[in-house]
């Protein structure tokens, strides 16, 4: 209701009208829908819930603007709206929304400062083993042919023994506890689901039955964990070991939702996706609160916690891939910070000079420590011992000895620079023990780039700095965000199939947490502090 007062019609119906179309019987206000879903995701409801809300509850009417007596819309409509807004690529349409007429009152705006972190999405499919997944896609896949083509299916395959083996769900029993009879079953469901495909793609068969979506994913499944080879004997299948699999981010783990994937994350394994909140986190003194403006009765002191990105990728995709795709999303909303918070899952030296550079952003984070031997040891000649001179392309040793040989290479895809030093200088100084293991070659160094080499030294120096400590501390509170995504709209748990049918669940749920944000905030209550100290602190120390 608070939010109906402040900023009035936050969704028009025009933004959404190429959602739908001119002729036909008028659908329900897309606008008021969006707002639906935002309400729905702020008190975690059902879309059933949800339009039971609508129907009798005055403040839902309210914050709608409708009559008392309005009947409200069938539990149907919201997920029909949802997949008009991802067929037309409207995802993120409602968060745009809500950012421009926050940015029109000065409540958020570029530069400042944002911090952003990752959590896993459990996606809305059982987990499945590689047996179970077999078994339970070629049983997925004989439903939809019994559904689509029972005719043809009652002819191409022995129908009352494989419904006897396939009827029941994977979840309604337990598989042998024989690791022998296991693969037995293994090997048997491969058998009958190569039997399936070459029955699908025979010549008399109707070609639309190998285009239906269950089949594609029938086939994917099984080359992804099957071989067949023609021997003497005929044909013999056999199952791919676990290290001639494909890669995780290839490898379906589910028949019912193909845009899952296997994630490990700090140790913990799950199937589904990964979601990136960015959010603002400046000061009171860092950016005012738009005071002069009359619609706004926030409070003195810090604006509210805005969330100004939601990216979501399946679970393989690492926070680091994810660097420059979040500072293209914001600058596209021109919401770039001058200062992004994140922790060390995020920067690589290419990325802090490379953000820098193309964004104008400074990334404000920890960087993985030296892993040479001697900074492991804390004992002998790292490399910040020796001076690097980039423009005669030389490096001195503590002793003061010249390398002899510099080298631009390539190690593990990237760019380096190799230094060595003659074994002749090296073999009798006094001090080779603590500064190289080889017993018969000169010390080596290896550098990247000069502008990349310089940000990775300076920002490991910082890190070591108790002001820059105290300045990063303000990155843990997006833990605290994170909870509360997933306390108060269930963030963690996916409820609906496909990529991006999980992504707009994310979004709107981001809507949803701005609103309670300024719904507090107009109130007039504190902001809530995040206990940041430990957390930093344990930040930094994963960082080494």
């Amino acid at each position: 209701m608070r939010v109906r007062d402040e900023l009035g019609e936050l969704f028009a119906d025009a933004e959404f009208a190429e959602t739908f179309g001119a002729r036909g019987r008028p659908g329900w206000s897309p606008g008021r829908l969006a707002l639906v879903t935002v309400l729905q995701f702020a008190e975690n409801l059902t879309d059933r819930a949800a339009a039971h809300r609508v129907r009798y509850g005055m403040d839902f009417k309210y914050a709608l603007g409708l009559e008392l007596d309005d009947p409200g819309f069938d539990a149907s409509v919201p997920s029909e709206f949802r997949a008009r807004l991802v067929e037309h690529g409207l995802e993120e349409k409602a968060l745009d929304l809500l950012l421009t007429a926050l940015k029109d009152r000065g409540l958020v705006k570029a530069g400042g400062k944002q911090r952003t972190d990752s959590t896993r999405v459990l996606a809305a499919v059982r987990d499945l083993n590689r047996l179970e997944l077999a078994g339970e896609t070629l049983r997925a896949s004989l439903e939809t042919l019994a559904c689509a083509a029972p005719d043809w299916l009652a002819k191409a395959v022995p129908v009352r023994e494989w419904a006897e083996r396939y009827g029941p769900r994977t979840n309604s029993w337990h598989p042998p506890a024989s690791k022998a009879k296991r693969e037995e079953m293994a090997l048997v469901y491969g058998q009958d689901g190569f039997t399936l495909l070459e029955a699908v793609h025979a010549p008399h068969t109707p070609v639309w039955l190998r285009e239906l979506p269950a089949l594609r994913v029938l086939r994917s499944v099984w080359l992804q964990n099957y071989h067949r080879t023609v021997t003497e004997a005929g044909p013999e299948v056999t199952r791919r070991e676990s290290g001639d699999l494909p890669p995780g981010r290839l490898r379906l783990a589910s028949p019912y939702d193909t845009d899952a994937r296997y994630g490990l994350k700090q140790g913990s394994w799950w199937t589904g996706y990964k979601v990136h909140i960015s959010e603002t986190c400046d000061e009171a003194d860092d950016q005012s609160a738009a005071a002069d403006y009359g619609a706004v009765h926030g409070p003195d002191g810090p604006p509210p916690r805005i969330i100004t990105n939601i990216a979501t990728t399946d679970a393989t995709v690492t926070d680091a891939e994810m660097t420059d795709p979040i500072h293209h999303m914001l600058a596209t909303r021109d919401l770039l910070p001058a200062e992004h918070y994140l922790d060390s899952g995020y920067p690589s030296a290419e990325l802090i000079v490379g953000v820098k550079k193309r964004f104008g952003v400074a990334l404000i984070t920890p960087v993985l420590l030296n892993s040479s031997p001697q900074a492991r040891a804390g004992a002998g000649f790292d490399r910040t011992a020796f001076t690097i001179d980039w423009d005669k392309r030389q490096a001195t040793c503590p002793r003061g000895n010249t390398s002899t040989w510099w080298s631009p290479a390539s190690q593990r895809g990237t760019k380096a620079i190799v230094i060595k030093f003659d074994k002749q200088t090296c073999r009798p100084c006094l001090v080779r023990d603590q500064c190289t293991r080889s017993k018969t070659g000169g010390r080596t160094l290896s550098l990247k780039p000069r502008d990349r080499q310089e940000a990775l030294d300076h920002a490991r120096a910082q890190q070591t700095d108790e002001q820059w400590r105290a300045k990063y501390a303000a990155r843990a509170g997006v833990e605290g965000t994170i909870h509360q995504a997933v306390a108060v709209t269930g963030m963690r748990r996916a409820r609906y199939r496909g990529l991006p049918k999980t992504h707009i669940e994310r979004v709107f749920a981001a809507v949803a947490l701005n609103l309670i944000r300024l719904d507090a905030w107009w109130n007039g209550h504190p902001l809530d502090r995040t206990r940041v100290s430990h957390l930093a602190r344990l930040d930094l120390s994963l960082a080494v």
